[in-house]
């Protein structure tokens, strides 16, 4: 084999992992990214709860105090 057929043979090989590092990257891509979405949904989520939890307790807050009013 003749160093030119050498040289291409090698930049052949070095391209091929080229293209097999960019696959990898891409569905590593797409998972980070289904990843955010999920992360995203279930933040919302939790600040929705979070968000109830705080309505209810300030119910509570006003009802306890109500009771001590009529009750004084």
């Amino acid at each position: 084999m003749s160093a030119h057929e050498q040289s291409l043979q090698t930049i052949g090989e070095r391209l091929d992992r080229l293209l097999e590092l960019c696959r990898t990257l891409q569905d590593e891509n797409r998972s980070l990214r289904h990843s955010q979405e999920q992360l995203a949904t279930e933040r919302a989520q939790l600040m929705a709860r979070n968000e109830q939890a705080r309505s209810r307790v300030e119910a509570m807050i006003m009802r306890l105090k109500s009771l001590e009013q009529n009750s004084a």
